[in-house]
């Protein structure tokens, strides 16, 4: 996958936003990237709200191509109409190759991601929800392994049965995983498909479909189900922004296993695209305040709920969103909860 930023995006029709951002104390006038940085990183050295870089963005009409940064450029803040702005100029050192007598320049270095990539490669490739049990009842499913095995590897053939899709003959294989409840209004939200593996078809008779298994990610067993592949583009350009609406959520799963949650884990939100979350967007997320007992009056009050990191979305579904933990100043636990930052 290319690591490439498209995150600094311009702000297609030329015109900057006049919202207030407000610079980080102690930033610095100039920076100059280097390899291993990521835009999170970059804007959080200037402004106190990272999100909020495209709006300190200016575009530098001498620099070719000023969409992506790489290892070796420099970042200069400047006063634009009495408003901080940051501009690009290229590095000399960031690995190009120059043509002549044409002037084009073909680079060498990767440009650096908005976030590192290896925290939810494995997700943004594999991992999904299915919307519905009627979906996950009615997929295709492993009914048989060769010489009546129950259990089956990379290499081995297995044979699965169900409708299979003639012009889609490569399926990922999946096993359920979690149900997802809204906790708050008990709606379905849907069902965490494990990654089991992947294989293709390669005859089938009837209803009976003979498969190749190409990749396993554990044991591919009787029962598991067949989704063709996801036909969606991987994103590794996120923009970091604020949610175009206002979002109310929680923090419902955990898809690695574990209670505690910190920096670049991945959890899974109850909210999803038709509440207007998009893949980049940010969210602060607060820890519930406990309830405790008032000694001097002995009623049950409410302590506040606490601010205590920072999230970004990177893969929305219509009910549930997957994200990665940003920032967190304590651990983090299920059912915390999500809003605007």
């Amino acid at each position: 996958m290319r690591k490439s930023l498209l995150a600094l995006l311009l702000l297609a029709a030329g015109g900057l936003a006049q919202a207030e951002v407000q610079l980080k104390d102690g930033h610095p006038d100039r920076y100059t990237v280097v390899k291993g940085d990521t835009l999170w990183d970059i804007s959080g050295k200037f402004l106190s709200q990272p999100w909020k870089w495209p709006e300190i963005w200016h575009a530098n009409p001498q620099v070719e191509n000023p969409h992506l940064i790489y290892p070796g450029d420099l970042l200069s803040l400047v006063y634009v109409d009495g408003q901080p702005r940051l501009m690009l100029n290229r590095g000399e050192s960031r690995g190009t190759i120059k043509l002549s007598p044409q002037v084009r320049r073909t680079p060498m270095a990767e440009a650096i991601p908005a976030i590192p990539l290896e925290a939810i490669n494995s997700f943004l490739l594999s991992n999904r929800i299915v919307d519905t049990p009627e979906a996950f009842q009615g997929a295709p499913y492993i009914v048989a392994g060769n010489a009546e095995r129950v259990v089956s590897g990379a290499g081995d053939r297995v044979y699965a049965r169900g409708a299979f899709d003639e012009s889609a003959p490569v399926y990922g294989i999946f096993r359920q995983g979690k149900t997802y409840i809204d906790p708050d209004t008990e709606e379905f939200l849907g069902i965490n498909a494990d990654d089991i593996g992947g294989g293709e078809i390669v005859a089938e008779e009837g209803d009976i479909g003979t498969m190749n298994l190409i990749r396993t990610t554990q044991e591919v067993r009787l029962g598991d189900r067949l989704f063709p592949t996801e036909e969606r583009a991987i994103n590794s350009t996120f923009m970091p922004s604020e949610p175009a609406s206002e979002i109310r959520g929680l923090i419902l799963d955990v898809p690695r296993g574990v209670t505690q949650i910190g920096q670049f884990d991945v959890v899974t939100l109850n909210k999803g695209g038709r509440d207007g979350l998009a893949e980049g967007n940010v969210l602060a997320v607060y820890k519930t305040g406990e309830t405790v007992r008032d000694r001097i009056t002995g009623e049950q009050v409410k302590i506040p709920d606490e601010r205590a990191g920072l999230l970004m979305v990177f893969r929305t579904y219509d009910k549930l969103s997957y994200g990665v933990v940003l920032q967190a100043t304590r651990s983090l636990e299920l059912l915390d909860k999500v809003r605007n930052p």
